[in-house]
């Protein structure tokens, strides 16, 4: 049994993917009636729901729910894209921005997705890509959270992630780190130290099924606190910084996308209340 800790400061979340087969309205109303006051937005759902209706309509629907959105997700692409791929990327992430400042999201999930050989002017161009989204995250009141990935080439892990971001050194750069990507990757739980309020913009939480960790997908993902994945080590360090972010229930898993949004975000919001020690969903 996982003996809660408490972070009073963190601001508890669902991600919408968790509902993804779910339309953006529903699974805003549901979640809310499930006593959840903040979401990290899955972008599809949003750029879905914006093909049809207006920001002002999205915007209503955020405030008649009571619900924040605390972050975005994601950008893909931008790590070493250059080129004409470089352009349509920039583009894209133009857009987001615009649609983050637009409906008051501070933090837009920035994926680590560069994979295959990596040679040194790919790092160096990965440094200067993400340098110049973040100036102009900035420029958006924006700031970007960096998710490593337990499949990349680069960043993998916690200690190359943070080291990423120490390079770039922009204060709309941070980092997004998933429980689940640290679980089944090279990160150690001694690399949690690394891990300060400054730097840290997000959180993801979920669980692991039980299966091998070097077989574990996204398909293995459960709800927190209960699998094979302990979180206490992860909550220890939020409660030493005196971490004020988002921590967010992320789960793309199908089974669990078959669950109504409303019992799921019943479910997955006192799952997650529990396990940071409080009373009520942020």
């Amino acid at each position: 049994m996982i003996v809660p800790t408490a972070v009073p400061g963190a601001v508890p979340a669902l991600s919408t993917v968790c509902s993804l087969d779910a339309e953006l309205r529903t699974i805003l109303e549901d979640y809310s009636a499930g006593q959840c006051g903040a979401v990290e937005l899955w972008l599809g759902h949003v750029e879905r729901f914006l093909a049809a209706e207006e920001p002002e309509t999205l915007r209503g629907m955020l405030a008649d729910t009571g619900i924040r959105a605390v972050a975005a997700a994601f950008q893909g692409g931008l790590m070493t894209a250059e080129g004409e791929a470089g352009e349509i990327h920039g583009t894209l992430l133009g857009h987001r921005l615009e649609l983050c400042r637009g409906l008051g999201i501070p933090v837009l999930i920035v994926a680590g997705d560069a994979f295959g050989p990596l040679d040194p002017a790919g790092l160096s161009r990965m440094a200067e890509n993400l340098a110049a989204a973040a100036r102009r995250a900035a420029e958006a009141g924006v700031r970007l959270a960096l998710e490593f990935d337990a499949r990349a080439s680069f960043p993998n892990n916690l200690q190359s992630a943070v080291a990423l971001v120490e390079q770039v050194r922009h204060p709309a750069l941070g980092l997004c780190l998933d429980w689940h990507h640290f679980t089944i990757g090279p990160s150690k739980e001694a690399d949690l130290g690394l891990l300060d309020a400054e730097h840290l913009f997000h959180v993801q939480l979920s669980d692991l099924a039980d299966v091998p960790r070097e077989m574990a997908g996204d398909a293995e993902r459960i709800l927190p606190g209960e699998g094979s994945s302990d979180p206490s080590p992860l909550l220890d360090r939020l409660a030493a910084i005196g971490y004020r972010g988002a921590v967010s229930v992320e789960l793309m898993n199908p089974a669990l996308w078959r669950v109504p949004p409303r019992q799921f975000g019943e479910v997955a919001a006192t799952a997650l209340r529990r396990l940071l020690g409080q009373a009520e969903m942020g």
